[in-house]
């Protein structure tokens, strides 16, 4: 007899995966594509749905949008201002905390993780900056760190001579390579993700209300 055949769905046409054009292609050698994603684990919001996630990104959501002086509540106006620049969208935590949930489903997040580390250290008393420049350096610059991110090497040579002598500068030139991948790379598709769309929408939608 003949036994059955079985049919295995295509990877591509399975929901809830994603799969991005990450710049981490681009690493040093010795530190393969493959690699890097299986450090990663998979985000808790992968397969959510949208409205389920956004529930659970915005705490007010659910609470009506409409005109209000209040800093606690989320507008649709505000959103739409994030399209203008990705600085007006890392302006606000709700920005950071939306865009760095999309950059977790591209497995991206460690930029956004830098770029944040980087904007505290400048705020560090200087008693404590040979402390917090070996832990950025260690967790994002080090070429065997976790959270790599992708700077040349010339970048993080430099880097790893500032921070011996650390001072509120010394990440500024990695800082600046990350936002502009950021800006060039991942902002633009944020802007067309469902993520961005589906949460714009739902705040006009209250709006009317």
């Amino acid at each position: 007899m003949r036994a059955a055949a079985i049919s295995t769905p295509r990877v591509d046409k399975m929901p809830g995966m994603f799969f991005s054009a990450n710049p981490k292609n681009l690493k040093e050698p010795g530190h393969s594509l493959l690699d890097n994603k299986m450090q990663k684990k998979r985000p808790k919001n992968f397969g959510m749905d949208v409205k389920a996630y956004l529930r659970s990104m915005i705490p007010h959501l659910e609470s009506g949008m409409k005109s209000s002086k209040s800093k606690d509540i989320l507008s649709a106006e505000e959103v739409m201002q994030w399209s203008q620049s990705l600085e007006k969208l890392l302006a606000t935590q709700t920005g950071q905390d939306v865009f760095g949930n999309f950059l977790r489903s591209e497995f991206s997040e460690e930029n956004i993780e830098f770029w944040l580390a980087c904007e505290d250290y400048k705020k560090t008393d200087s008693g404590l900056l040979h402390c917090k420049a070996e832990k950025i350096y260690k967790a994002f610059v080090h070429s065997d760190a976790m959270k790599q991110i992708n700077i040349d090497f010339h970048t993080r040579e430099s880097t790893a001579k500032k921070i011996k002598s650390p001072t509120l500068t010394s990440f500024d030139e990695a800082q600046k390579i990350i936002y502009t991948l950021m800006e060039k790379d991942s902002y633009p598709r944020f802007l067309k993700s469902d993520i961005y769309l589906n949460l714009l929408n739902h705040l006009q939608a209250n709006s009317l209300k």
